[in-house]
């Protein structure tokens, strides 16, 4: 069992920067691809970004592409999301997730989940 919890959510304006944390309650932490996904009020859940368990392969959804920048640091088995020119369309929770196995931008394909934080963008 991994317990995930995000923080560094908040209220920001269009254009400004916020990082996501996630920190994992695992002696493993490096060995799970970890990922991130934000959902919207009355939208489906969305892939954001994941990196693999060594770091060395990076993916994105293309909403965020160019604008975020997704990272882990195993020695202190966290990963980061860092936003950067934020838009009003990317408020959501968002949600880190963990598996085992390579990157991927599927949410049923990871198996353990935070209980997300609140990003709000205002215009």
């Amino acid at each position: 069992q991994v317990l995930l919890v995000e923080s560094g959510g908040g209220l920001v304006q269009a254009g400004g920067s916020l990082r996501l944390s996630c920190a994992a309650s695992t002696r493993t932490f490096s060995t799970y691809t970890m990922g991130w996904f934000r959902q919207a009020p009355g939208k489906e859940r969305e892939f954001v970004a994941a990196i693999s368990s060594g770091g060395g392969i990076l993916l994105y959804g293309d909403s965020v592409k160019g604008r975020f920048t997704i990272s882990r640091d195993n020695a202190k088995s966290a990963a980061y999301l860092q936003m950067n020119s934020l838009k009003p369309e990317d408020t959501a929770v968002y949600y880190c997730a963990a598996r085992h196995g390579a990157a991927r931008s599927v949410g049923y394909e990871y198996n353990f989940w935070g209980q997300g934080t609140q990003v709000t963008v205002s215009s």
